[in-house]
């Protein structure tokens, strides 16, 4: 089966279950969107990772990738290769002195792990047909959000404050290991002061 290459496009709020993220993937040069339910630490560590925030105490996905560098192991890719009952499986893909051995994980971290060696995602086109939601040609590509209400509701609150307030809550919340709501607040600096 030939394999299907994903990008990150997007993490939200899920509002269908609570305290869950939805990862959304998109088929690369194409139309199809992947959205995966993770859950809010791993939604955390993704957006981290991509957001390149650095936290106070390395992460569970950081420590695999220090012991994995340490002990010259290379994430060569992450692949999304079954569906069952609703349930993503998934496997990294590691190369170690020419040596190739794939670990099955859960998507989400997978992916997690995936972001930081900047390797990339794939998934097969039997997987994309069943889960995959297709967007019409009228649909913007970041139309896919859970929750926006909510967000910009916490965005007009927060829009009030002045910069030194709002870098002291950033500190706080980095201090508090609050990674989702500390890459709200630098964006948010970075609105007022751009």
């Amino acid at each position: 089966m030939e394999k299907v290459k994903l990008e990150i496009i997007g993490l939200s709020y899920s509002q269908t279950q609570s305290g869950a993220y939805a990862l959304v993937l998109s088929e690369a040069g194409g139309k199809r969107r992947l959205p995966i339910i993770i859950g809010g630490f791993e939604a955390q560590a993704i957006a981290i990772e991509l957001e390149k925030m650095t936290p106070t105490r390395p992460l569970t996905h950081d420590l695999f990738k220090s012991f994995a560098v340490a002990f010259s192991i290379q994430v060569k890719e992450v692949v999304i290769y079954n569906l069952v009952e609703g349930i993503f499986y998934s496997k990294i893909v590691c190369e170690r002195e020419g040596q190739i051995t794939e670990i099955d994980a859960r998507t989400s971290d997978a992916i997690a792990i995936g972001v930081r060696f900047n390797c990339p995602v794939y998934t097969f086109e039997s997987i994309l047909a069943s889960a995959g939601i297709l967007l019409d040609e009228n649909s913007p590509d970041n139309d896919f959000n859970f929750g926006e209400e909510e967000e910009e509701e916490k965005e007009e609150t927060t829009e009030e404050l002045s910069i030194q307030e709002l870098e002291t809550q950033l500190n706080t919340a980095l201090e508090n290991e609050d990674y989702e709501l500390a890459s709200k607040l630098r964006d948010l600096i970075n609105k007022k002061t751009s």
